[in-house]
């Protein structure tokens, strides 16, 4: 009964202890060397709720393939070999036609379609080819707890889709670039250390915070580039009435406009939107970062302020830096 009771002991003990190692692995190759050549098959092959975290490892080359991670997946982490040399790719954009003759919209024109709660992604490049086509998103993220770091996402118009309104999501050390809105969306997202490059005379967010929601967009010790000849770029405009986006010790080019937020005048739907929207900033550096013509209805943080900004806060609790339980 002893040597029971300690047998049971023994396999409790490896179950709580047995530390943050994947319980399945997965390598996807183009070469056929590893279990999957598609990243969307190997996807499918993991267990529908599956018991802890599945690692997808997947070998250098261009994956051109519109993948997604359905609801039904949780606990999945994406790693690349190389970022720069493994790529998820597709061209599908806001206005071409499906396989069932109908028009895409913004929203199924993506290349990543992120769905299941508590998915990583690192070592990687996602990136939708189509520009000046229409709306053609990159990465849409619905799910929560969503962490993407060491990645390049790369597109032209609405490049990130951050959805819903309950999604958290968290950028650590990626490139984004886009031309119009390419960082959208309800969700509460954190850019740490993030290189974020325009590629016209436009806007790069376009937040939709809802209005229960404390925290929208907030970017920390971010650089904001831009193309050659580009001089004339907003930090952002508010999709909706309740937008919240704020820019913490970030390095603006001198692209970046002197009034640095535009109102979205002329939607009839959600009219001054500039009453309701919150846009700040603090410790904004570069040629562009000079906030004495910044529009009045915009803010700038004190040091004080900077107290309601940690991570434990704008996430509630959440940890990005923790590993998938």
């Amino acid at each position: 009964m002893k040597k029971l009771f300690l047998i049971v002991l023994i396999s409790m003990a490896n179950f709580l202890f047995a530390g943050n190692d994947p319980y399945i692995k997965i390598t996807v190759a183009k070469d056929g060397s590893g279990d999957f050549t598609s990243i969307q098959k190997a996807i499918n092959s993991i267990r529908d709720l599956g018991p802890a975290e599945a690692l997808v490892f997947i070998k250098s080359g261009i994956y051109n393939e519109k993948v997604v991670i359905p609801s039904s997946k949780h606990k999945i982490t994406l790693e690349g070999e190389n970022k720069d040399n493994t790529i998820i790719t597709n061209n599908d954009f806001s206005g071409k036609l499906d396989s069932f003759n109908e028009k895409m919209t913004t929203f199924n024109s993506y290349t990543f379609l992120v769905m299941g709660d508590d998915i990583k992604v690192s070592n990687l490049t996602i990136q939708n080819s189509s520009c000046n086509e229409g709306q053609a998103v990159s990465l849409h993220v619905e799910g929560d707890r969503f962490v993407i770091k060491n990645s390049n996402i790369l597109g032209c118009q609405d490049t990130i889709y951050s959805a819903t309104n309950h999604s958290r999501q968290y950028f650590e050390n990626c490139y984004i670039e886009g031309t119009t809105d390419f960082i959208f969306g309800q969700a509460t997202v954190v850019f740490k250390n993030c290189i974020i490059k325009s590629l016209a005379d436009s806007y790069i967010t376009a937040a939709a915070t809802e209005a229960d929601r404390q925290y929208g967009f907030v970017f920390f010790d971010c650089k904001l580039i831009a193309k050659e000849g580009i001089t004339k770029v907003y930090l952002g405009r508010p999709w909706r009435s309740y937008a919240k986006t704020v820019f913490i010790n970030t390095e603006m080019g001198k692209h970046i406009v002197p009034e640095g937020w535009n109102p979205w005048k002329g939607d009839k739907m959600f009219p001054d939107k500039e009453k309701t929207a919150y846009y700040g900033e603090f410790g904004s550096k570069g040629e562009g970062g000079n906030i004495s013509k910044r529009v009045s209805w915009s803010h700038q943080l004190t040091k004080k302020d900077l107290k309601n900004y940690t991570l434990e806060k704008i996430f509630n609790d959440w940890d990005p830096n923790m590993s998938n339980k």
